[in-house]
């Protein structure tokens, strides 16, 4: 008892009393030589799996990148001088690559320090467009795939304010281009244009149930910039760079083509804005068009939607999830709610789909009527798809055969949605005549790629699927021996041929064509392992359960030479998750071929320290039959984090009495509680949390109860009111704009301060410009750096 006190003076007095000047910082040599390496590239391929192409990118952005101006509006961060997302990450570089080629061949004529974004294969999949952004503004440029040549087609006036600023027309000639407005009028400035009155908001006596929303508008100038900046004109422009007006200044929210390219439906936003909920629940109206422009059809309304019912099953009334069904030339599908969107209500059926044939001349047919809420359609062909309804409270996901032309549907499957060993995979697909993406069905078959988790461990498969008796038959099982086999697609089922992704502990994932019966490997791409120094360390699955019985897992580290002569600290990084069973909840999803990837993300980089590492370790929540996870949260969690430290500890690896904490988000407000409820750990790490439950009143993370339903149980889960409790060192570190629906800046901040005046020995590290999630290498190196002397100090050896 002592030491612990005088550990935590020490801590105390380690940590000061007051603001420290501190200047950007490294870590040691050991988490350096991670850290800071070179990304290796994404890649993207065609239908036909025979072109790729890598886009390469820095590791991570700069300060500089994050220090733009910024317009946080609607829900969206825009940069009002380039006109696109503030928060965008660009690549820098592409190469093509055809896949039975060894080398790739660099794109020809890129601009100059190229910031390229919104990547975009024609139809016809001969040529690839892409943004670039100029210290001014968004340009379009396309990629000659053939020539490996691009070439820019607009000047960088371009409106991606909402998203990709184009969209290809079917016969891969031409696009169509969001253009800023000439004659755009200036953005109003809060420090220029004073108010002409006070902000009023009212209520209209009816019960709602919105969560706590970020970057929202907040009075009648947000509302004029918000309007000026998503307002602009369509062009379609051809490969020549010509440009022609296709439909005037409007708030165009999203534009689709149909599979025929004949027709486009052009979704636009309408008054009046709101300023509690973001624009994705502003009044919305969607038209069809035909290809050259005129009006077609008004197929949509939306009104604006501030009062929703309780529950994630709830939704609006009217037509939603409208779409072009991928099978037909043009004919749209859509759902409406039959229990007005109300979980609450007791009825039959809780969702309608429908369909409508263009030009829309007559009323749109039913097509199926689903019990639980639409959870999505996978079309086929005339005879063949799938449609999916779920329910939340019970986690049930059913699959239904549907037959397009007749209506008729038959049970495929019914499981827990959080059920992994019971997942049946995704249906391989084909591109059709019209370039869509559709159920691969031949011959009255189908096929299914499953990842194949199991309680012996993780078997990725192939099945073939009967679509008259819904029966599979096995085809292959992955079962290579030391490594991880992801199965991406199936390239010619005749021949054996598909494409696969492997990886080991210690090598990197890279792309093959396999012949799963002979096992025959052709290389895609050969990245290099990047983190060489931590592919020897030992790296194992280990199985443990908690008092109650649930079974739990958790990737353990251990330094590379290590033979148990000395007791190490150990460090558990986790996030918490809620489950309606202990079954699901106690299924294993971690294999331990994956390859070792470690990031600022966990705490994998101080197995080079000496210390025990164990990751991503399970900290189910339960709340079986109508007792909700929450209830119990804090009994649980002391419980999750002490079988961990005793797993551990039972191999004989680690001093008990040494043994860290650390989470970000959900998993910052796990550390909090930890700490505040359980004398298990040493210290603890939180990032970017929410501690005060009252500030987040109708609901967070997956709790659909609001305050004033269970008071206590908020109150119970909330750090901030049990603050007085927290007497271990802690490091809170945010980032000082974050972004995240509940997680203010302001959680940790007052937090902080909560600790502080109550005495507790606490560090707040917050990380200029930084979102929920950290970005500029210099805040990322300094946060390593903190992470790095936080635990030196609190687990030094005694």
């Amino acid at each position: 008892m002592k030491n612990r006190i005088s550990m935590l003076l020490l801590v105390a007095a380690s940590l000061g009393f007051a603001q420290e000047n501190v200047t950007y910082q490294k870590p040691s040599a050991e988490i350096l030589q991670l850290a800071d390496y070179d990304r290796p590239p994404s890649i993207m391929m065609d239908s036909k799996r025979a072109l790729v192409v890598l886009s390469y990118r820095s590791t991570y952005k700069t300060l500089e990148d994050l220090n733009q101006d910024e317009m946080k509006l609607g829900g969206l961060r825009i940069n009002p001088v380039t006109n696109i997302s503030s928060t965008m990450t660009y690549s820098n570089n592409l190469k093509i690559k055809k896949v039975k080629d060894k080398s790739e061949t660099q794109v020809k004529g890129l601009p100059v320090n190229a910031k390229i974004a919104y990547l975009q294969l024609s139809p016809d999949e001969k040529s690839l467009a892409f943004t670039n952004t100029t210290a001014k503004g968004v340009e379009l440029w396309v990629v000659d795939l053939a020539s490996a040549t691009a070439k820019k087609l607009t000047s960088d006036n371009l409106n991606a304010n909402m998203g990709s600023p184009y969209s290809w027309f079917r016969d891969s000639k031409a696009l169509l281009v969001s253009q800023l407005l000439d004659n755009r009028p200036s953005l109003l400035d809060d420090k220029k244009n004073l108010p002409t009155g006070p902000i009023v908001s009212t209520a209209e006596g009816k019960v709602s149930q919105n969560r706590t929303y970020q970057d929202l508008l907040k009075n009648p100038q947000d509302e004029k910039n918000f309007e000026t900046l998503v307002t602009s004109e369509l062009y379609k422009v051809d490969f020549n760079r010509n440009a022609t007006l296709f439909k005037k200044a409007d708030m165009y929210a999203g534009q689709s083509f149909s599979p025929d390219g004949k027709y486009i439906n052009i979704t636009t936003l309408q008054k009046p804005f709101s300023y509690i909920v973001p624009l994705s629940r502003f009044p919305m109206t969607s038209v069809v068009y035909d290809e050259s422009g005129n009006e077609v059809k008004k197929v949509n309304t939306i009104p604006l939607t501030e009062i929703m019912p309780k529950g994630f099953s709830a939704t609006r009334e009217g037509k939603r999830n409208m779409a072009w069904r991928a099978d037909k030339p043009a004919s749209l599908y859509f759902v409406q709610a039959l229990d007005g969107g109300d979980p609450a209500k007791k009825v039959d059926f809780r969702d309608e789909v429908y369909t409508w044939d263009a030009p829309f001349n007559s009323e749109p047919k039913s097509l199926v009527k689903l019990k639980e809420r639409f959870a999505g359609i996978q079309w086929g062909d005339d005879q063949h798809a799938t449609v999916m309804d779920s329910w939340y409270d019970t986690r049930n996901l059913t699959t239904q055969f549907l037959n397009p032309s007749t209506g008729e549907t038959k049970l495929i499957s019914s499981r827990n949605f959080q059920d992994m060993y019971k997942d049946p995979g995704e249906f391989q697909t084909r591109r059709n005549q019209f370039g869509r993406d559709v159920i691969d069905v031949e011959a009255g078959k189908s096929y299914l790629l499953g990842e194949g988790f199991t309680k012996e461990g993780q078997f990725p498969f192939i099945d073939s699927f009967d679509w008259k008796t819904l029966k599979t038959t096995r085809l292959y099982t992955s079962n290579v021996k030391g490594k991880k086999e992801d199965l991406i697609d199936i390239l010619d089922i005749k021949k054996n041929e598909i494409l696969v992704r492997e990886q080991s502990k210690n090598e990197y994932p890279n792309y093959y064509i396999k012949n799963f019966k002979s096992g025959k490997l052709t290389p895609v791409t050969q990245f290099v392992n990047p983190f060489a120094s931590i592919k020897d360390v030992y790296k194992e699955v280990i199985h443990y359960k908690r008092n109650d019985g649930v079974d739990l897992t958790g990737t353990l580290y251990l330094p590379l030479g290590y033979n148990k002569k000395d007791k190490l600290p150990l460090l558990i990084w986790a996030y918490p998750e809620e489950f309606k069973d202990k079954a699901t909840a106690g299924q294993n999803t971690k294999n331990p071929n994956e390859f070792t990837f470690p990031s600022y993300g966990s705490f994998i980089y101080w197995v080079t320290k000496g210390y025990a590492v164990l990751d991503d370790a399970s900290f189910p929540i339960i709340g079986e039959g109508k007792t909700e996870p929450n209830d119990t949260f804090v009994t649980q969690l002391v419980a999750d984090g002490k079988a961990a430290i005793d797993a551990v500890d039972k191999l004989g690896y680690i001093d008990r009495k040494r043994v860290a904490v650390g989470g970000h988000s959900y998993g910052a407000f796990m550390t909090a509680n930890l700490l505040t409820y359980s004398d298990l750990f040493a210290c603890g790490i939180a990032r970017s949390g929410a501690y005060n439950r009252t500030l987040t009143p109708f609901g967070f993370q997956t709790e659909q109860r609001n305050y004033w339903d269970v008071p206590n149980v908020y109150n119970e889960m909330s750090p901030f009111m049990n603050a007085n409790k927290m007497k271990t060192p802690m490091l809170l570190v945010h980032g000082e704009a974050d972004n995240n629906p509940g997680t203010f800046t302001l959680q940790t901040e007052r937090y902080f301060q909560a600790l502080k005046n109550l005495g507790a020995p606490v560090r707040m590290v917050l990380l200029p410009k930084e979102s929920h999630g950290y970005v500029a290498k210099e805040n990322i190196m300094h946060l390593l750096w903190e992470q790095d002397q936080f635990l030196e100090k609190c687990l030094q050896k005694k």
